[in-house]
């Protein structure tokens, strides 16, 4: 685990260790069938917990946390929306910044919280309110450490854009990118807008496998 998530004993939560093992079948309303987790989504949970404890003075909502893990390319699902009260981890394509990546082979080479640098910075962000930007309706994004203290000041957001969608994985081998800011499918970013705002915490590093 690389970056800020380096080196830390992380502890889940009881209620998501307690659904590691079981959840409702609410459709068939009874029993209770296996919440089966693989290593790696084990991993994105712990970091979730650790860095909701981490910043938790500053986060209005603790629920569910967005993980981007940019030691996966972009071809590679690597948005992770971590839900801390039922164990379970969704996974969405995600675009780095141009400065993070000049050459444009798909792997992000370098985090930077400088203006002008179109990089991808990482650490903790706090999401807060939808607002109407380039690409339509937006999350503006708060950064909480020194390595994104910037965004504010360099517009770094969450936001839907064309050029991150599946075809050009099949086309290209990998999706487009953005100037800086965490850019979805336009069809994904709407589970960005219901699951992920309102003062979640959208937690971005190089993560890894393990």
């Amino acid at each position: 685990m690389g970056g800020l998530a380096a080196g830390v004993s992380l502890t889940l939560p009881a209620r998501v260790l307690a659904a590691e093992n079981t959840s409702v079948n609410a459709t068939a309303g009874y029993g209770v069938t296996p919440l089966i987790q693989t290593p790696y989504e084990r991993r994105i949970l712990e970091v979730a917990a650790r860095q909701v404890q981490r910043v938790q003075p500053s986060l209005w909502r603790t629920d569910l946390v967005g993980i981007a893990d940019f030691a996966q390319p972009s071809w590679k699902p690597r948005l992770h929306f971590a839900n801390l009260e039922n164990g379970s981890v969704r996974s969405f394509l995600l675009a780095h910044g141009r400065g993070s990546d000049p050459m444009h082979s798909g792997w992000l080479q370098s985090f930077s919280n400088l203006p002008g640098s179109e990089a991808t910075s990482r650490g903790a962000f706090l999401t807060c309110e939808w607002y109407q930007g380039k690409y339509g309706t937006s999350i503006r994004l708060k950064g909480l450490d020194t390595d994104n203290s910037a965004a504010l000041e360099r517009a770094i957001v969450m936001h839907p854009a064309w050029y991150v969608d599946a075809s050009l994985i099949s086309k290209w081998g990998k999706i487009g990118r953005s100037e800086g800011c965490f850019a979805m499918s336009t069809e994904d970013f709407n589970e960005a807008l219901i699951h992920l705002s309102g003062g979640r915490l959208l937690f971005s590093d190089r993560i890894g496998e393990g």
